[in-house]
Formats: C-alpha cells, structure tokens, sequence
C-alpha cells in the first residue's frame, strides 16, 4: 500500500463536487456515483483510493497518516486547528458563516451596541474569536445538529451557522445580522506524506490548480 494514495473525501455534495473536479484531470471513479455503502474505493490502475467519512474526520484521518490527501471546508479546518498543509483552495463547497436571529428581534436590534450574547453554534473556537475581536463579551452553546431551534425555544437569542441560499433560516423566522466569514472546500495534506511523496502529491496540486484556475 506504499505506493496508494488515500484521499478522504466528505459524505454529499463536496464528495460529488470533488469527485468532478478530479474527473476534469483524468481520474474517476464509477463506483461512486450509485448508491453504494461502501467506505472504500480503490482506483488500482492511478495507484489511489478514496475514504468516504464525516466531514468533521477528514483533518483527522489527514493528521494522522490514514488518509495522504483530504478535502474538507474551511470552517472546519479553522475550528480545529489541525497541524495540516493546506495548499489548495478549491472554489467549491461556497457557503457563508453568519450570525442569525429572530426576524422580529432584527426590527429592534443594533449589531454595534452588543455588549454581551448568547449564542448558540457548531463553531465555538471562530465564534468566541470573532466577538472577542469585536470587544463583545459571548456566552457559547455548543450544538450538534439543528442549530436553528435554539431561538425558538428561548436556549439563545441567536445562532451562528453556515448559511447557503438562507432557506432553512427564512422557514424557522430567522435572518442574518451579521457575516463572518466566507467557507470555500480546501485540498488538505499530511506533511509526512508531503515530504515523501512529494512529486506526486506536487503534481496532483499543481493539476487541480490548473482547473480551479480555469474556473475563475
């Protein structure tokens, strides 16, 4: 297996997104596309494999040598700070980081006058970083799933999340107030493997750039 690849992919739609991304520079794998449970796949004729895992284990996986080669967002990069080589943005995965409230606290409410909020969120690290930047004493509610509930039922006054078309946040009363940050997918990279392996890694870089590049 020393000649194999591991790539790490993310379950949905930044799997899909990769995987045609990499089909522009001559590798694909079929067997993906179905409905297939399998974790691995393995491309014996380009010397790869693909580990299909929960986004928020990709920088693991990547960290620790299971996996060469990931791509993961950088949200979640920047909430766990994982010791990574990150060389590649990949234009794809785009979604915003925001901080949402009730439509009806919006119509009183002024951003510049917080002193202290409470807010509940996956992303306690960028969060507590961006209101201690902003002189804004936070309160954090750590969350799983379903991050839009905790206004509802009176757990916190606001949210931060990712945000895409804003739809989910529309069909439960909520609305943005402010943005945090931009989220675009990056090619991530063991440093071992970077050292080792690095004329194949360099060149697998260097052919996606030339595509991501094209798309700009």
């Amino acid at each position: 297996m020393k000649d194999v690849l591991t790539v790490a992919l993310p379950k949905g739609r930044i799997q899909k997104d990769t995987m045609e991304l990499l089909e522009r520079i001559g590798i694909s794998c079929p067997e993906m596309d179905g409905d297939s449970r399998k974790l691995i796949f393995n491309l014996p004729e380009e010397k790869m494999r693909f580990m299909v895992v929960r986004a928020t284990d990709v920088p693991t996986y990547v960290e620790y040598g299971a996996a060469d080669i990931g791509v993961v967002g950088k949200d979640i990069l920047l909430e766990q700070g994982k010791n990574l080589y990150e060389p590649l943005d990949l234009k794809i995965g785009y979604c915003r980081m925001a901080v949402a409230e009730p439509e009806e606290l919006k119509k009183k409410d002024n951003p510049s006058e917080w002193t202290h909020v409470r807010i509940a969120t996956k992303f306690p690290k960028i969060t507590e970083k961006y209101f201690s930047e902003k002189g804004v004493q936070v309160e954090l509610i750590k969350l799983y799933g379903s991050i839009e509930l905790a206004p509802l039922v009176g757990l916190s006054e606001r949210i931060v999340d990712l945000v895409s078309s804003g739809e989910t946040l529309k069909q439960n009363g909520l609305v943005e107030v402010e943005q945090i940050m931009e989220i675009t997918s990056r090619l991530i990279v063991n440093r071992a493997s970077l050292k080792t392996r690095y004329e194949r890694i360099n060149d697998l870089i260097n052919r996606l750039k030339s595509e991501v590049d094209k798309g700009i």
